[in-house]
């Protein structure tokens, strides 16, 4: 068990280690740690490692200029000049709210860039301005779309974060896969198998192998088969990738580049330039007054809440099960899987860091 403030000083260390600026190594330690935080281990301190490597590779650009290329009053394109998609999102945010503030939404479409870790993170940046915040990212080709046995698409998540009053915010934030891939390497680490309807085999096949998709299969879109509704999950994610990269000139569909955790893919021709993102946010005063918004998001949080519920379970709200780990994890710590934590300390090792296997 380690303390999100342990990791969070570990992590910008590795971040400065590789070149990056105090600021923005700090920025990016917030938002991977954040992610273990919340729950999502996916997508935390277990990727650091890949990061660093997508250094190594020349992927990765430790202190980017980041700048937008193309704006109107109320959009714009960025260039994250490959920088930290943990730093480029944020900014990218930042730019979307400035426009807001001026003309009541401001959409942001980012090419160039690398993964941004969870997208709830930096829909809820709009949270404190009253605004309702989107995000949502391409990713590299590990989905077959409904009756595909090629991978075309990413996990593409979708994050929107809307403010209330007295309740906690709705933060919807989800992949437009079955699960996140992440979920995968976790069940690798473990040893274990996978549930039935996450992934297909070469021949397209349901599989539990945890290492199908290393082995020429595929993840599924969210809803599994046809049956299920997958043609759905499928559009979420067609939908994901061409306004994150199509719109801004980034890489789509089958060429957008792995992470560098994804060892097992090759890297295809480019069509475009990174991993692209796109964010926006919108006023809630640009529709009614805020106040009176937020006390009927209370209202429907509330009779959501108040709903009839199978015996033994609760009807949960979007964000209630990262908000309920998030207060967990901050007084009880952040557990690591062992292949985590010998991962950390070899990049302490590397840069010469302390970090402590024993906590």
């Amino acid at each position: 068990m380690y303390q999100a403030s342990y990791l969070k000083h570990f992590t910008g260390e590795v971040f400065l280690a590789i070149g990056c600026s105090e600021e923005e190594a700090q920025l990016a330690s917030e938002v991977l740690v954040s992610a273990d935080l919340r729950g999502v281990d996916s997508h935390g301190i277990a990727r650091l490692a890949g990061y660093v490597r997508l250094y190594d590779h020349g992927r990765l650009n430790p202190k980017p200029q980041v700048r937008v290329v193309y704006e109107t009053p109320s959009t714009a394109v960025v260039d994250g000049d490959r920088g930290l998609g943990l730093v480029v999102a944020p900014k990218a945010m930042e730019i979307a709210m400035e426009k807001a503030e001026k003309v009541g939404s401001g959409w942001v479409s980012v090419r160039n860039s690398n993964h941004f870790g969870i997208a709830g993170y930096h829909a809820m940046l709009a949270l404190e301005k009253d605004m309702i915040g989107w995000t949502m990212t391409n990713a590299a080709p590990l989905v077959t779309p409904t009756f595909s046995l090629d991978k075309l698409l990413g996990t593409n998540p979708i994050a929107v974060a809307v403010p209330a009053n007295e309740e906690p915010a709705f933060v919807a934030d989800f992949a437009s896969t079955a699960v996140a891939y992440g979920k995968f390497e976790i069940l690798q680490r473990k040893g274990l198998p996978a549930p039935l309807g996450w992934a297909q085999d070469s021949q397209g096949n349901a599989t539990t192998d945890s290492n199908a998709v290393k082995s020429g299969g595929g993840l599924l879109p969210l809803g599994s088969d046809r049956e299920h509704g997958s043609h759905k999950g499928y559009g979420l994610g067609a939908i994901v990738d061409i306004f994150s990269g199509v719109l801004s000139g980034a890489n789509f569909g089958p060429w957008v580049p792995p992470f560098a955790t994804a060892g097992f893919m090759s890297t295809q021709q480019a069509v475009g330039l990174g991993t692209g993102h796109f964010l926006g946010a919108m006023r809630v005063d640009g529709f009614r007054p805020a106040d009176e918004f937020k006390e009927d998001m209370d209202k429907w949080i509330r009779a959501f809440r108040g709903a009839k519920s199978v015996e033994g379970q609760k009807v949960l709200i979007p964000g209630d099960p990262e908000r309920e780990m998030e207060a967990e994890r901050g007084e009880k710590g952040i557990p690591l899987l062992e292949p985590v934590v010998l991962s950390l300390a070899e990049l302490a090792k590397r840069f010469n860091i302390d970090f402590d296997v024993n906590l």
